[in-house]
């Protein structure tokens, strides 16, 4: 690809990352109305779907919260990236912010002007400058961008903490479930998409939260996924907290190396109803 080719890429990706729902995702979406037996929460469910198809049609943002973009840079063995390429694909994003349009919500200033929100507000929507790139192998002879756009409610109810194992993946399971219920509950805008990461290190339970998102599909879930789901959802929250069957529609779980230890570290983040907002693009 040229440079130009990359930004326009790019940019095209985070529109729709940030105003279409995949496939299997609407799929979920229909199983889940057919399958809630409570008729608020349906009604909940079925205008999600609506607001999803509007946004896809107009390419507009799903949400308000537009969300901060998150990349996942995919490297095959015979794939180069350099420095220039980098380059290109942060501003390939900033043209999709602006073009989306993303909410201006990027803090000005220095370190602690950006901390207390003194430096004031970036008026531009590509302000809101993109996560450092996680970079990972791949098998395929590709170079692949996964852009996620993540929005301020399931961050703000995450949790990326140690657990005790006691040689039992179940008592692991457990306090996934118990995090779970508390942060559905308290993040309102459900139904969920719970991301889990199991990792020997905080950064390496985000990471692998992350990839999570980006691998993960409605279609097919692990044993593990769907017991948690199943688990969160018989809490009863429902979607918007209003109850019902459909509290979690889906988990995505990504299991790193351990170490010889007594913890797990876990990352969770309870996606909202419009997350994961995903899309990927081949730069090569």
């Amino acid at each position: 690809m040229t440079d130009r080719q990359i930004v326009e890429a790019v940019k095209n990706a985070v529109v729709y990352a940030g105003s279409t729902f995949k496939d299997d995702k609407k799929n979920a979406y229909r199983r889940a109305i057919a399958n809630e037996s409570n008729p608020k929460a349906k009604w909940v469910l079925e205008t999600i779907l609506q607001n999803a198809e509007a946004a896809e049609q107009n390419l507009s943002p799903l949400c308000d919260d537009s969300g901060i973009p998150h990349l996942l840079l995919e490297v095959g063995p015979n794939a180069a990236v350099t420095g220039n390429m980098i380059a290109k694909i942060k501003e390939g994003v900033a043209e999709g912010l602006r073009a989306l349009p993303g909410r201006p919500m990027g803090i000005m200033g220095d370190d602690s002007g950006r901390i207390d929100q003194s430096g004031g507000l970036n008026p531009d929507s590509a302000g809101v400058e993109p996560s450092p790139i996680l970079i990972r192998q791949t098998h395929e002879d590709v170079v692949r961008l996964h852009i996620m756009m993540f929005g301020g409610g399931p961050a703000i109810r995450a949790k990326t903490y140690r657990v005790f194992h006691r040689h039992s993946t179940q008592a692991v399971l457990d306090e996934i479930v118990e995090w779970a219920n508390e942060a559905v509950a308290l993040l309102g805008c459900s139904p969920c998409t719970l991301a889990v990461g199991v990792g020997r290190s905080h950064f390496e339970a985000s990471s692998l939260m992350v990839q999570a998102l980006a691998d993960g599909t409605y279609d097919k879930q692990s044993k593990m996924e769907t017991e948690i789901t199943r688990r969160v959802n018989e809490s009863n929250i429902g979607p918007l907290g209003l109850h019902g069957d459909t509290s979690v529609l889906a988990t995505f779980m990504k299991v790193g190396p351990q170490r010889a230890s007594g913890v797990r570290i876990v990352c969770l983040r309870p996606c909202c109803c419009f997350e994961p907002r995903i899309a990927s693009v081949e730069l090569t």
